[in-house]
């Protein structure tokens, strides 16, 4: 990877998966010479490898863009900031945790759709519109000859003690062991079949990071309450952890790319990592 871009795009959970590699690369290289910028975009730079690891924060991946008197505005079928993405050498897109919110924590004050604009809509229907924009985006616009293509899947969080047989309890707060059995059928996501079909359909090779089944089993990998904002944190992972996984399979992929070189890569489409 010398002389390489890596970016990762996405929301917080992105970040989790930056922060990991960074630590994971620091491990490994703890004597490296290491630059670090906090714009345009997070951007931490190893200097004797030439490699820069990048954040860019994007919950939607498709636009919000402000109408002349200052509402934002979701645009299910824009996505403007490909210009830059495309320069990268190594994508990891990731959208999903920020669609069903309302209120205050919610990101757009209306949502576009072709030439419709409404106050909102089926909020699974507008997820699978803007993936869909993203795809079209990636198929027309992204030289995969240079540039690796992932996207990350559904992160699951642990709010509902039903769903490792303990109904009743609403948190991951007092959870130290995995849950025993895995992902089941009746409670796989249903923007995880979305992202796969979506992604599926994408005629360039994209690597699916299906990390759910593998995620979903380590609710005691939460930082719950010591996540020094004194609320409690069943979404996001504790680092060194779970992202190191996704991590992993994230790095054995280029270098399996790397070894096979650029022209004659033929990597299946989704990368399940199911264990």
């Amino acid at each position: 990877m010398k002389g390489k871009k890596i970016m990762f795009v996405g929301d917080s959970l992105s970040m989790n998966q930056y922060e990991s590699l960074l630590c994971m690369l620091h491990a490994a290289a703890p004597n490296s010479n290491i630059t670090r910028l906090a714009r345009p975009f997070p951007t931490v730079m190893f200097q004797d490898y030439g490699v820069s690891i990048m954040l860019f924060t994007s919950h939607y991946l498709v636009d919000i863009q402000q109408d002349k008197i200052g509402r934002r505005v979701l645009n299910l079928g824009s996505v403007s900031s490909g210009n830059l993405w495309k320069q990268m050498d190594v994508l990891i897109f990731n959208t999903w945790l920020w669609w069903y919110r309302k209120g205050p924590k919610q990101g757009w004050n209306y949502i576009r759709d072709g030439k419709i604009i409404s106050k909102d809509m089926n909020r699974m229907t507008a997820f699978t519109k803007a993936l869909r924009t993203w795809a079209k985006w990636v198929d027309s616009s992204v030289d995969t000859r240079k540039t690796s293509v992932f996207f990350q899947g559904v992160s699951p969080a642990h709010y509902n003690g039903a769903a490792w047989g303990r109904p009743g309890v609403r948190d991951c707060s007092n959870e130290t062991k995995p849950i025993a059995g895995g992902l089941t059928q009746s409670v796989v996501p249903l923007a995880l079949k979305v992202q796969q079909d979506i992604i599926g359909s994408i005629r360039k090779p994209v690597h699916f990071l299906n990390i759910t089944a593998m995620s979903y089993m380590r609710k005691d990998g939460h930082p719950a309450s010591h996540n020094g904002l004194g609320g409690m944190d069943c979404t996001h992972w504790c680092v060194a952890g779970v992202p190191d996984t996704w991590n992993h399979i994230l790095s054995t992929i280029l270098i399996h790319s790397g070894k096979r070189g650029k022209e004659s890569k033929k990597l299946p489409r989704q990368t399940l990592a199911h264990k």
